[in-house]
């Protein structure tokens, strides 16, 4: 149903502006009338009680503070690596990439939105010309508004808003897990560059022990204490020694290699501020109340808006099935200028008009039918996938939890065993030079203390690097970022 009217009188087109307008406002009013589809309801999810994985220490009653609370710069306290991190986050290409599928997500809800407005466009036509036959010239300017605006009795443009909006959600947190696993890799990958340097400081130190032992076997050798078989023995830990040094500076260029990516850098050298050995430990690192986890972690965030929006299109979808009503209108003028030989004339009138239009499916060959069934089904997997990543939250807490705990009592029990090698080399050392037992002794002591060494430094890199898995895992770091948060409500 549709109504039009025009006329050239200015104050009938002033009312009719007038009626129109009262329409817009009714319209508007409507809006705010019912909504179609499920009201959104966070999931009932059960979650453990307590996080697998606890020691005794962790599981006292009353600690509600987590290890992820802290900042990072305040967890990783050494300047060097808070340096790489901060440029990381500036120059990260995959954080970029996040932040603008933020800032088309926004573009992207504003275009969503705009629907709920009323369109208005403008148009203006000037004509011109001068007569030949009879000497007269003519000049017409004809302006016209028009307006149009669609009226969400059953809230399709609403719901099809919200979904934006949880949709642009969505992506600021899938940014900030770009963030989180960002600052974790870069310490990671840090505190692995450290444990390989200290692995070669121990195979250099071990080379030059050696050295002077192969010296020292060959003296003895020329004062008939000792046989040419000892110096072939002392030359095998030196030979075993420098055949690592090559694999571990491999090993080094490489790991600096992929922090150079991390930072946004061509492959370069990573400065260093201090050795793995100086780096201190912290003294408890509480995870927190398991209930907590959902709020911090960003990928649980991002699962539960893809839901809401999910959720919101079964709105979207019902709200087709019912009729789309809008209503139109417009006005404009017109201006005349004529003269024929000395004689001017001027002319000018008013237009206007204004309706309404209602358009209701009635025959869609089912597709009104399978769409609702398609945005069903896309909630219900929604629903699935959030529900699967709380429970991988809760394994990735949990194995971080005991990766920790296993690599403290592993690294503690080999400090012991290198102190236990450590006295039983300067024994048999003793033992060798008084004349009591062979080289072999002293051989497999050096070879045992060696590999112990270098096992002890993996337990301390190891250490390190399931902190900042425990880190990651609990969802820290990312609420207290360097960089400027994007807001959450646009």
């Amino acid at each position: 149903m549709s109504r039009k009217e025009t006329g050239g009188s200015t104050g009938q087109g002033k009312s009719h502006l007038r009626k129109f307008a009262i329409a817009l406002a009714l319209g508007a009013v409507w809006m705010a009338g019912c909504e179609v589809g499920p009201k959104y309801h966070r999931p009932a999810v059960q979650v453990p009680t307590t996080y697998r994985g606890l020691s005794e220490n962790q599981q006292a009653p009353g600690k509600t503070a987590s290890y992820a609370d802290l900042a990072w710069w305040k967890v990783f306290q050494d300047p060097q690596l808070q340096s790489l991190i901060r440029l990381a986050l500036k120059q990260n290409y995959d954080l970029q990439t996040a932040a603008e599928r933020v800032v088309a997500a926004r573009a992207q809800l504003g275009i969503t939105r705009a629907n709920q407005f009323p369109q208005v466009q403008g148009e203006v036509n000037a004509t011109g010309g001068k007569g030949y036959t009879i000497q007269s010239k003519s000049n017409f300017l004809l302006g016209t508004v028009d307006a149009a605006f669609q009226l969400d009795l059953f809230g399709r443009l609403r719901r099809a808003t919200e979904a934006a909006r949880a949709r642009l959600l969505a992506t600021q947190d899938a940014q900030q897990t770009v963030v989180l696993t960002l600052v974790s890799d870069v310490a990671s990958d840090y505190f692995a560059l450290l444990d390989l340097d200290l692995q070669l400081q121990i195979t250099r130190d071990t080379v030059k022990s050696q050295e002077n032992a192969v010296r020292l076997t060959k003296l003895r050798v020329s004062h008939g204490v000792a046989t040419n078989l000892d110096v072939l023995q002392a030359q095998q830990v030196l030979d075993a020694a420098n055949a690592q040094i090559p694999d571990l500076e491999r090993q080094i260029s490489q790991e600096e290699n992929a922090i150079s990516i991390l930072l946004g850098n061509y492959p370069q050298d990573v400065p260093r501020d201090r050795p793995l050995v100086e780096h201190p430990l912290p003294p408890e690192v509480p995870p927190g109340l398991p209930s907590s986890l959902l709020e911090r972690r960003p990928d649980i965030r991002e699962a539960e808006q893809n839901l809401i929006a999910a959720n919101a299109e079964i709105g979207v979808a019902r709200a087709a099935f019912f009729p789309e009503i809008s209503l139109t209108g417009g006005g404009g003028g017109a201006f005349g200028r004529s003269s024929i030989f000395t004689t001017m004339m001027s002319s000018h009138a008013g237009i206007w008009s204004y309706g309404a239009q209602a358009t209701q499916p009635i025959f869609a060959g089912g597709a009104l039918k399978g769409n609702l069934r398609l945005a069903e089904s896309v909630e219900r997997q929604e629903l699935i996938a959030y529900k699967q990543t709380i429970q991988l939250a809760f394994g990735d807490v949990s194995d971080a939890l005991i990766g920790y705990e296993k690599f403290h009592q592993v690294r503690v029990r080999q400090e012991e065993s290198v102190k236990d090698l450590q006295d039983s080399v300067e024994l048999s050392l003793s033992r060798y030079r008084g004349g009591i037992t062979t080289y072999l002794e002293v051989l497999d002591g050096q070879r045992s203390l060696y590999s112990s060494e270098l096992t002890l430094a993996q337990a301390r890199g190891s250490e390190y690097q399931s902190l900042v898995q425990l880190y990651k895992a609990l969802g820290g770091g990312w609420m207290q970022s360097s960089q400027p948060s994007t807001p959450r409500t646009p």
